[in-house]
């Protein structure tokens, strides 16, 4: 399946902006951006992901709503 035919692992509904590379449960991989914004708000953020529409949105997500001063990694292709 195409990226720009999935949606959000969570929610159905929303296309995925990001990519979770080591996640706890594979059933939940990819993630719009509310979904992903709602993880960081909460406290439970992607730690190794790759951005999937080329613009660094779940970089600026960590950023801007992250408190916790932990290392994420960005996955490239």
């Amino acid at each position: 399946m195409g990226a720009h035919r999935r949606k959000c692992d969570w929610c159905g509904s929303g296309t995925p902006i990001v990519r979770d590379m080591e996640p706890l449960n594979p059933d939940y991989q990819y993630w719009c951006e509310e979904c992903a914004r709602a993880l960081i708000i909460k406290g439970d953020p992607i730690e190794t992901y790759r951005e999937l529409e080329g613009e660094p949105i779940y970089g600026r997500l960590l950023e801007e709503h992250c408190t916790l001063k932990r290392f994420y990694s960005f996955v490239t292709a």
